[in-house]
């Protein structure tokens, strides 16, 4: 069976060589005779993993001691509770947001339940075709909050404000997809599964200075301190996902890194958006300045086309192309992993459609 185009938007392609390592270090680990999957954590094969998953993050994105990386459980939507709980102020509390889609918005109704929340931004309105951008983020704030790709919209950041406050970003979608100042956030993380490994473990990196000033009992599990200062094993970590989160990361550093992703990334855009703009059968859902390099969300203009374009891009081998159920249309995921022929497969067929 050949293998497909995958522009599934999460959980989603990784590299050939990551499924490989991690298929046979679940049949035997490191050659010790036993699963990845039924070794200790505290072991002292797994151990270096866990070490080394956390430093690669901090040399790909340029980060000195002052910062740590975590691996916790629940997703990103589990830092839309940990974020307020260990930076918003038990006395008087508040936050600002940037509402720029649906998981900005789940953030935003987390942060409400501990605090005053400020949505300094928001392009609900118009359907979020657009990221904000005339605001202000104040030293009022405890902290300001944004969402780098919004997967389901098409829309991305391509800058960020400088703002007089703690700055948090959910980078899930597009995490070293690109160059950016990392050492601008104060805190960042990001779910696995879209190009970092699969879905089970999220990454965290923290500023170390900015905690411990929110006066709060914070509940065990939603302590960033208390992770770092267990170096991610306070509880049994999600073994495997980091195994292969490490393994997809160390594929990043030996191919460029992330500034050789970004060309990549650049081009498999521009060879899709090329295409959207010169065949009046598609169109985008979002401004054209506002355009992700991760998710191209796009529709037909005439939906008689629709059977004839499904049927061909399912003969052509594609995978995942349906829009998100809340916006219709379709949606191609292009992370990391994702080869331009497979781009290149996509266009052609888009091309034919008429």
């Amino acid at each position: 069976m050949s293998k497909k185009h995958n522009f599934s938007a999460g959980p989603c392609i990784l590299p050939q060589e990551v499924f490989e390592k991690s298929a046979a270090a679940i049949l035997d680990f490191n050659g010790i005779g036993l699963s990845l999957l039924e070794i200790s954590h505290r072991s002292k094969d797994f151990v270096p993993v866990m070490d080394e998953a956390r430093a690669i993050v901090k040399r790909l994105m340029k980060l000195g001691d002052d910062y740590e990386v975590i691996y916790v459980g629940g997703g990103a939507s589990l830092q839309f509770l940990m974020v307020p709980f260990n930076l918003m102020k038990k006395d008087n509390g508040k936050a600002a947001y940037l509402d720029t889609g649906t998981w900005a918005a789940g953030a935003i109704k987390e942060a409400k339940k501990l605090g005053t929340v400020d949505v300094v931004g928001s392009s609900k309105e118009e359907n979020y075709s657009f990221i904000p951008k005339d605001y202000k983020v104040g030293s009022e704030y405890d902290y300001f909050h944004c969402t780098s790709n919004n997967t389901i919209y098409g829309t991305q950041m391509k800058t960020f404000p400088e703002v007089d406050t703690v700055m948090v970003c959910d980078m899930s979608s597009d995490i070293f997809s690109r160059v950016i100042d990392f050492s601008k956030f104060d805190i960042i993380y990001a779910g696995a599964q879209k190009n970092m490994g699969p879905a089970g473990v999220t990454m965290v990196v923290v500023k170390k200075s900015v905690l411990g000033k929110t006066g709060r009992d914070i509940p065990s599990y939603l302590d960033y301190s208390l992770h770092i200062a267990k170096d991610s094993m306070y509880n049994t970590p999600p073994v495997f996902p980091v195994y292969a989160t490490l393994l997809t990361l160390q594929h990043l550093e030996n191919n460029g890194g992330i500034e050789a992703a970004e060309l990549r990334n650049e081009a498999k855009a521009k060879l899709l958006y090329d295409e959207i703009d010169n065949n009046p059968l598609f169109e985008t859902f979002c401004r054209k300045e506002d355009r992700s390099l991760m998710n191209v969300s796009f529709k037909l203009t005439d939906e008689s086309k629709k059977e004839a374009f499904d049927n061909a891009w399912k003969e052509a081998g594609i995978n995942g192309l349906n829009g998100h159920r809340s916006l219709g249309g379709y949606r191609a995921s292009m992370y990391n992993a994702l080869p331009i022929e497979s781009v290149q497969v996509l266009v052609d067929v888009m091309k034919s459609i008429n």
